[in-house]
């Protein structure tokens, strides 16, 4: 069925378009429209013309309504241009901010799309479209996430850069963030210091490029920004300071480990047992006798008031021979079945008992023993007798100490962050060991007090200045520390005394890699270039 339609009645249709009508049907809306301009301009002279050549039909998709897809049936037209010297002598009209020239989609549509695509990708955004009646393949979405346009943003003043892993320990990519904005900038798709120079010298303007310290992005820096002010990272910095440490440390691995030993030996605890953790079977008999525990509680707070059985009897709701029996008994007493012959395994229970004595505490080759004396049970049977008998007493002969009472020997490295950590945050085993270890290297003392002062430093927590503090470490383990500082010491100052960092860029890192995990790791580099830079 057909019906006539006005504009005023159809909101949703592209403006520069009248509805003639519109044909609903059981798969979607079909809506007949026609541009409604009079004249429009020639695309290769631009000089206006009137005169219509010919029609045609065009076939568009556009926007669903009311959860229905809709076609426009567009009645498009050809004009002559009379223009003496235009090459063209007919062309198709334009619809700008309509639909593209050969287009089949509404430039709304597309967009969209477009933007379900960057945000879900190819086979999601696939199908959360086909949902909203906006049907199109997700190779179809993919190509438009690809090709998306990029977003004019003026260069950053403020640059932060920063490598990531196509492929870990194989390949690497480099992304660029605006640090003022904390926005994604760029993505270059390799690690080299001529891309970074080369994109520095087409976006002029930066004024502050934040980077770790390796030469890659310094070098490249100074070749695409001379003028830059260059801001090493301090939480590479603090890194870089707990490597020269570690390495400082590992120099005395021999007293480091008898350090260790005698801490370990003199701070040993006794061994102390664990209580037996109850059984589920336990818990449940537990809150089924603990209402009877509760009335016995009263009575028996009753009785040493002075009230007698009767009264008892009425406040508690019990029997009179129940109140006497639980106080004469001191007690409820229990429902306790009487014990059992030990059922299947009460012929063997005296060989089991025999071999539990003598140490042996593996249910299953319990169970190969007896079934060699004629036990025909199944080994579940031996299990369940053996974790009742752990239950009912104590393992004398496994025990262990608590983890909560024992102190491990740390590792090189272990020992390189109790030395850099602050002493009142210690555990009173680490503190001993720390004395123990800084009383037998006494070389240690100074890489610890240095490594203090740096990490002040770094934090804007220290008082002295860095030059000072690279004189101190002459002598020491940290001298060559120290001279790798020297060689890039303008950006080092800087990460001193700017408030810039890194920090955004391994934030902006972290999206990355999680639309690239999205991906399954299938995306070309512009897709992914394309989904990150649009990424909310």
């Amino acid at each position: 069925m057909q019906f006539i339609v006005t504009k005023r009645l159809l909101p949703i249709i592209p403006d520069g378009l009248c509805v003639e009508h519109v044909l609903p049907e059981p798969d979607g809306i079909t809506i007949f429209v026609r541009p409604q301009y009079s004249s429009v301009p020639c695309p290769c002279c631009h000089a206006p013309s009137s005169r219509v050549h010919s029609r045609y039909e065009r076939r568009l998709a556009d926007l669903p309504w009311q959860g229905r897809p809709v076609i426009l049936r567009l009645q498009a037209r050809r004009f002559l241009c009379r223009e003496a010297g235009c090459p063209k002598r007919t062309f198709a009209e334009r619809l700008p901010g309509i639909v593209h020239p050969s287009a089949r989609r509404s430039e709304r549509l597309v967009d969209i799309q477009r933007h379900i695509a960057l945000a879900l990708g190819g086979e999601a955004g696939g199908r959360l479209v086909q949902r909203l009646a906006m049907p199109v393949s997700a190779d179809t979405l993919l190509r438009l996430a690809t090709m998306a346009p990029r977003v004019d943003a003026p260069a950053p003043r403020v640059l932060g850069v920063d490598e990531w892993a196509w492929r870990k320990g194989h390949r690497y990519g480099t992304i660029l963030v605006d640090l003022e904005r904390g926005d994604v900038v760029d993505l270059l798709p390799d690690r080299d210091a001529s891309s970074f120079a080369a994109w520095l010298r087409a976006h002029p303007g930066v004024e502050v490029i934040v980077r770790d310290r390796a030469d890659v992005y310094a070098d490249g820096a100074r070749q695409g920004a001379a003028r830059a002010v260059h801001v090493a990272d301090r939480w590479h910095l603090l890194r870089n300071l707990g490597d020269a440490v570690c390495a400082a440390v590992g120099a005395h691995h021999a007293a480091v480990r008898r350090a260790a030993t005698s801490c370990a030996s003199a701070g040993a605890p006794p061994v102390t047992l664990a209580p037996a953790k109850p059984s589920a079977r336990d818990m449940r008999k537990a809150a089924t006798h603990a209402p009877r525990h509760a009335r016995y509680a009263e009575a028996r707070r009753l009785a040493d008031a002075g009230a007698t059985v009767s009264a008892i009897a009425r406040s508690c709701a019990l029997d009179r021979k129940t109140v006497r029996a639980w106080l004469r008994d001191g007690g409820p007493g229990t429902w306790a079945r009487p014990p059992s012959g030990g059922g299947i395994l009460a012929p063997y229970l005296e060989h089991l008992e025999y071999r539990w004595a003598e140490g042996q505490r593996n249910a299953t080759a319990l169970w190969r023993e007896i079934g060699g004396r004629g036990f025909t049970g199944g080994r579940s049977t031996v299990r369940a007798w053996a974790t009742s008998r752990r239950r009912t007493s104590p393992d004398t002969l496994n025990a262990r100490p608590s983890k909560a009472d024992t102190w491990k020997p740390p590792s090189i490295r272990g020992v390189a962050r109790l030395l850099q950590a602050d002493r009142k945050a210690l555990a009173e085993a680490d503190r001993m060991f720390v004395d123990t270890l800084l009383a037998g290297i006494p070389a240690l003392s100074d890489v610890r007090d240095l490594a203090h002062r740096f990490a002040a430093l770094v934090r804007k927590q220290g008082t002295g200045t860095l030059n000072d503090w690279l004189a101190a470490t002459a002598g020491t383990s940290l001298e060559g520390f120290a001279s790798g500082l020297r060689k890039d010491l303008a950006a080092v100052q800087a990460a001193l005394e700017t408030p810039w960092s890194t920090g955004p860029v391994e934030g902006r890192i972290n999206r990355l890699k999680t639309i690239k995990r999205t991906m399954y790791g299938r995306a070309g580099f512009e897709l992914l270039r394309s989904r990150t830079l649009h990424a909310a």
